[in-house]
């Protein structure tokens, strides 16, 4: 069992010191279910990638932006959403920790 207040407050700081202002752990994995909480410093940006089949975010704490093709999504700390079924990057509008749960085969 993981503490998810504490998983939260160790990846804000953690990012804040990262060379790339940035940090991340999976805490969960479960067959083709992986949930990882990752932090991320005010303007650093998770570059673009590939969305797994099936996904959510929650945020932690903070804001975050998932940055899509088609859309912009706009997070702030409590907010849950799907991810986007198409590559997206991810920036913190300020400093942020969320919760990835992805599902990696259907």
């Amino acid at each position: 069992m993981r503490d998810i207040a504490a998983l939260t407050q160790e990846y804000v700081d953690a990012s804040s010191s990262a060379p790339h202002g940035r940090s991340a752990e999976l805490v969960l994995q479960d067959g083709p279910l992986r949930q990882s909480v990752l932090g991320l410093a005010q303007g650093a940006v998770l570059s673009e990638h590939d969305s797994p089949p099936a996904g959510s975010v929650l945020v932690l704490r903070g804001a975050i932006e998932i940055v899509g093709a088609s859309e912009t999504i706009a997070l702030e700390t409590g907010m849950l959403s799907e991810l986007p079924r198409e590559r997206h990057s991810v920036r913190a509008t300020v400093d942020s920790a969320f919760l990835l749960t992805a599902v990696t085969d259907i």
